[in-house]
């Protein structure tokens, strides 16, 4: 496929693509078959600005993925293919499109890429399946929390057993000199 002259503007628009391949988080491929204008454009609005969903030719899109050093792709372009690009959170592009594809059967994940790997159509709903990144956080946070408190009660417990066994002492040798006298 490289053997092959290509044209200045199929070069241009190969890099592009190479260079978003190279540059966002994850990638998913979709089949667009039978959406109208109107529907893809929602899509491209709820998707939310830091992801792009472009429409391209399948040839150059396998070169641009070949060229970004991704392998495994070359099954997913049959058909009209339309490419994902995911800058931001890969978890809310990929819930978006699950929910658009259940709006819209026509639309059909086909997998993508993450990490620099590619993924399955089911591995893309499990990624859809995950809590938001924000969310995340919070139970990390809320967990880290949690076990500080645990560490300084543990901490803690030492000094008030030796508090506890010097009171008690105490008493013992006070009712001792109580019994004495």
């Amino acid at each position: 496929m490289a053997d092959k002259p290509v044209r200045a503007d199929k070069a241009t628009a190969v890099a592009e693509l190479t260079e978003q391949f190279r540059s966002s988080e994850a990638t998913v491929l979709t089949e667009y078959r039978g959406l109208t204008v109107a529907q893809l454009t929602q899509l491209r609005r709820s998707l939310g600005r830091e992801t792009t969903y472009a429409v391209t030719k399948n040839t150059l899109a396998k070169r641009a993925a070949a060229d970004a050093g991704i392998d495994g792709l070359d099954e997913l372009f049959t058909g009209p293919t339309a490419l994902t690009f995911v800058s931001g959170d890969v978890v809310e592009a990929a819930k978006g499109l699950r929910e658009f594809a259940k709006a819209n059967p026509k639309l059909v994940i086909k997998g993508g890429v993450f990490e620099g790997k590619a993924i399955t159509a089911a591995e893309v709903t499990k990624l859809a399946d995950l809590e938001s990144r924000e969310v995340l956080l919070a139970k990390l946070a809320g967990a880290m929390k949690a076990n500080l408190g645990k560490a300084a009660a543990l901490f803690q417990a030492p000094l008030s057993k030796t508090a506890r066994l010097a009171a008690a002492l105490q008493d013992k040798r006070e009712k001792e000199g109580a019994e004495q006298a």
